[in-house]
Formats: C-alpha cells, structure tokens, sequence
C-alpha cells in the first residue's frame, strides 16, 4: 500500500474512533491477505470488531497469543496479575488458572518461569479451543471453575489464579461495544454486583491449596472491598496490588495467615 492509501486508511480508522490509528492500520495491512480482504477488515473493525480478533492475535506480556472471533481479549492490565503470579511460582509449582480465556495468564507465567504445571480451565468451549493454541493442549480443560481438575490436585496446588468476569450485570450495557457485542457474555456477567463467579474461586481454593497456597483474582475499585470480605471468609490472610498506570488491581488470599502477609492490605 502507497502513502497514500496508508493515510486514507487511517483517517477512516481515526473517524470511527480508534485512538492508536496509526499502529492499528499497520496491524490490519499486515494481516489482509488482499485489498478485497483489507477492505472488509477495515469496514468490520469500523463497525466495532475488536481489533485482536481481527488480526487473530493479541501482544500480551511480550508473546503473541492467538485470539479467535467471539473470545475473551486479554487486557493489558492483566500483566499486573502475571507479575503477581510469577513471583509466586517456580519449576514444579502447580498453577490453576481459572476461567482462562485464551489461556493468557498461564502462558505469559510459563514463559517467565519454565518448568511450573499449569492447568487451566473454561466453561467456554470456544475459549478453550482458543487456549489450547496457546498453551499445551492436554494441560486447557473444559468445565465450570473446580470441576474440570483432575481430584490428584486437591490440596496440591501451590496458586490459584483468576481472571474472573467482575462487571456487574447492568452495567454490561454501559461496555465500549467492542466488548458486549463482541466478547461472549458468560466472560464479561459477574453477576448482580460483579462478584458471584469470584467468590466461588475464593470459596472453594483452600480446599485446592497446599499449606502456604494462594489465591489471586483481578477485581475492580469499587469492588475491592466485596473481594476482600470474600478473601477473609475463606479464612485467607489478604494483600493487595495494584498498577495505577495500567489500572490493575490483584487481591491475594494466602492459607497460612499468619505467613507475614498481616491482615488486610490497602492498594498502593
């Protein structure tokens, strides 16, 4: 494509709304295989697809993780939770990563930290089929929450994570629309305050975890302190992370409470 046909491109990607215009128009001519096919990209990202199901890709703590039509889109302030993980985790740990999507969580921590087991699990077959391109396709399960591991892991696994769905119902409308027409509903419905499917993954992990095991969940501001009050039932001790530049927030849950993560910790 000559600099002109560049430039028109980005107009129309920068009329419809699109911030990062530029690298997005780059992306996209990348990706068509014809000017006929570039075209429907164009018109279809116009019309609110979003962008990584597009290209069939999303850049995500430095990998390349493929990303199919209907699916959960990794959000970059997931890394927070990746960080919060990987310092947790080392070869031989067992790692559950809980509504997975398309598996992004336990792909970024196993690239850092070789040699960790991961399991991970959705309800969603369209996300597991998607995670199983990411990550060992025997190691992606199919199911709802607990009930896809194999009964071996109980009271073995070293962290539980999840990226949980935490918006609540009724603000499902209130989504950009690359999101609630886009993205499957079960990945986005937490449920009346956001935190129903969460506090399942916290109510059921100490049954998971190995003395000393931990559970993280991203969760947003205005829930922080239901995910806290779901942590301290558990009879978790409770810290909290959070990445003001990228708008992470990861609420940790240990089994030992008195393993020096004292009481309940406040985002810094």
């Amino acid at each position: 494509m000559d600099a002109d046909g560049l430039d028109a491109l980005v107009r129309r990607l920068r009329a419809a709304g699109c911030v990062f215009a530029e690298d997005e128009a780059a992306l996209l001519v990348e990706a068509a295989g014809s000017p006929t096919e570039l075209d429907d990209l164009v018109a279809r990202r116009e019309a609110g697809e979003p962008l990584e199901q597009l290209v069939g890709w999303v850049d995500f703590c430095g990998l390349r993780l493929v990303v199919e039509p209907g699916v959960f889109v990794p959000r970059q302030r997931t890394a927070l939770l990746v960080d919060e993980v990987a310092a947790l985790v080392g070869r031989g740990s067992v790692l559950v990563d809980l509504g997975c999507g398309v598996g992004a969580i336990a792909a970024a921590v196993l690239a850092r930290c070789p040699g960790v087991e991961v399991h991970a699990v959705d309800i969603d077959p369209a996300a597991v089929s998607c995670a199983r391109h990411n990550l060992p396709p025997e190691r992606v399960l199919q199911g709802d929450l607990y009930d896809a591991l194999p009964a071996r892991l109980r009271g073995e696994v070293d962290v539980v994570v999840a990226n949980a769905p935490y918006v609540p119902t009724e603000a499902i409308a209130l989504m950009p629309r690359e999101a609630r027409d886009h993205e499957r509903l079960v990945a986005l419905d937490g449920g009346p305050d956001g935190l129903a499917v969460q506090r399942r993954v916290i109510a059921e992990a100490p049954a998971w975890l190995r003395p000393g095991g931990h559970v993280l969940v991203e969760t947003g501001r205005s829930q922080l302190d239901g995910t806290r009050s779901a942590l301290v039932a558990a009879g978790l001790a409770v810290t909290v992370a959070a990445d003001e530049e990228s708008g992470g927030l990861v609420a940790r849950g240990t089994t030992y409470p008195n393993s020096g993560m004292e009481g309940v910790g406040a985002p810094t």
